[in-house]
């Protein structure tokens, strides 16, 4: 069976702010996968067309794929 799965790297840049400790993703309607567990370090991304479009990232993955831009 062919490979489904593909590699792609991103054209542009992500908005993020830092997770704050102890707040309630689900009432701010924020998606964290259910293999994640919010800490301090974790960022939360949003989509920059639409802000309502909200999901977490995890510190190591946020470590090892992001940086930040400095203008």
């Amino acid at each position: 069976m062919k490979n489904l799965w593909g590699e792609y790297r991103k054209k542009g840049v992500t908005e993020m702010r830092r997770y704050v400790d102890g707040e309630d993703l689900s009432l701010l309607g924020i998606s964290l996968s259910k293999t994640d567990t919010p800490e301090i370090g974790g960022m939360v991304a949003r989509n920059p067309v639409n802000h309502n479009d909200q999901w977490y990232v995890a510190k190591k993955y946020f470590d090892t794929h992001y940086e930040l831009v400095v203008k």
